[in-house]
C-alpha cells in the first residue's frame, strides 16, 4: 500500500487490505531552510563519533600497556558506539540529501532491530565495565586471576548474545502486526516504542510490552551497576589516606561519567518518546541519546584518563 495512513481494519475488512510497504520518517524539522543545517550538524557529529571511537580502538589495540581488561572492554564499547550511531544517522543524512522521508518496511524493521541490539549491548558492556572496576578496587590482589582473558571474552560474548536476543524479541513482536494506524513516524529513525504505538492493536497491551522489555533490559543492568558502585564506594571510604581515595576513585571516574551520560540521556529519551505529547521534543531527546552520548564517550575517556592520552600521543608519534 502507499505510504499514507490507514484505519485499523475490522475482522471483515482484513482480507481487503495489504500490509504496509514503507514508513515516513518525519525527522526533526520539515522547514526546508533547516535541512542544510541539519545535514551539516549530523554529518559532523557522525564523523566525530566514528573518528573518536576509532582512535580509542587503535590506541588500545596498538599499545601493550593497555592490554588489560578495562581497556579491552573500552574498545568493545567504542566499537559498539560506532555501530550504534551507524544504525540511525546515515539514513537520516541520505534522506536529507535526497529530500525523501521514506524507509521501506523491511528497512525500518532492520533499523529497529539493530538499534535494539546495539543499545542493549552498550547497556550490558557498561555493566561489565562496572564489574571490572568492582573487582579491581574491592579485590585488587585477586584481580588478575578473576579477570582472566577467558572470563573477559565470556562476558563480552554474553553481552552480544543478550543484545541479539533483545533484537530478535523486538522483531518478533513487530512482525505480529500486519496493520498500522498511520505510517508517519515522529522521529528520524524507526524507534521500537513508536512502531508499537502505531500498530493496530490494544494500546494497553503495547504499553505492557514496552514496560516489560524496558524493565528487563534496562533495570537489571543498571541494578548491577548500582550494586558494583555501592561496593566500590564502601571500599574507597575504608581507605585511610585522601590520596589513596582519590587514586581509587580516579580509576572509575571516566566510567561513572559515561554511565551517567548514557542513562541520563536514556531517561530523557524515554520521557520524550513515551511521556511527552510533542513529537519534536521526542525526536530531540532521541538525538541526545543516540548521537550525543556515543560522540562524547571518547572525549570523556581521553580527557580524564592519562593512559589513553599517553597511548594517543604514542600512536600520533608513530603515525607522524
Amino acid at each position: 500500500m502507499a505510504a499514507t495512513g490507514t484505519q485499523c481494519p475490522s475482522n471483515t475488512e482484513e482480507p481487503n487490505l495489504t500490509r504496509v510497504s514503507e514508513f515516513l520518517l518525519l525527522g526533526l524539522s520539515e522547514d526546508p531552510d533547516m535541512q542544510p543545517i541539519l545535514f551539516g550538524l549530523f554529518l559532523s557529529m557522525y564523523l566525530v563519533t566514528v573518528l573518536g571511537n576509532l582512535l580509542i580502538i587503535l590506541a588500545v589495540s596498538s599499545d601493550p600497556h593497555l592490554h588489560i581488561p578495562m581497556y579491552f572492554f573500552l574498545s568493545d564499547l567504542s566499537l559498539t558506539d560506532i555501530c550504534f550511531i551507524s544504525t540511525t544517522v546515515p539514513k537520516m543524512i541520505v534522506n536529507i540529501q535526497t529530500h525523501s522521508r521514506a524507509i521501506s518496511y523491511m528497512g525500518c524493521l532492520t533499523q529497529m532491530s539493530l538499534f535494539a541490539n546495539f543499545v542493549c549491548v552498550d547497556d550490558m558492556l557498561l555493566n561489565v565495565m562496572a564489574y571490572d572496576r568492582f573487582v579491581a578496587i574491592c579485590h585488587p590482589l585477586r584481580y588478575p586471576v578473576i579477570m582472566n582473558p577467558h572470563l573477559c571474552g565470556f562476558l563480552v560474548t554474553v553481552s552480544l548474545l543478550i543484545g541479539l536476543f533483545n533484537s530478535l524479541l523486538h522483531s518478533s513482536i513487530i512482525l505480529q502486526f500486519a496493520y498500522f494506524k498511520v505510517v508517519e513516524i515522529s522521529n528520524f529513525f524507526c524507534h521500537p516504542s513508536q512502531l508499537l504505538n502505531l500498530a493496530c492493536s490494544d494500546t494497553f497491551t503495547n504499553n505492557i510490552v514496552i514496560y516489560v522489555i524496558g524493565g528487563t533490559f534496562g533495570f537489571l543492568p543498571i541494578s548491577g551497576i548500582l550494586f558494583s558502585y555501592n561496593k566500590i564506594v564502601s571500599s574507597i571510604l575504608r581507605i585511610p589516606s585522601s590520596a589513596g581515595k582519590y587514586k581509587a576513585f580516579a580509576t572509575c571516574g571516566s566510567h561513572l561519567a559515561v554511565v551517567c551520560l548514557f542513562y541520563g540521556t536514556g531517561i530523557l529519551e524515554y520521557l520524550g518518546t513515551a511521556v511527552s505529547h510533542s513529537p519534536r521534543k521526542g525526536a530531540v531527546a532521541s538525538v541526545m541519546y543516540t548521537e550525543v552520548s556515543p560522540m562524547l564517550n571518547p572525549f570523556i575517556y581521553s580527557l580524564r584518563n592519562r593512559d589513553i592520552k599517553s597511548a594517543l600521543r604514542r600512536l600520533h608519534s608513530r603515525m607522524a
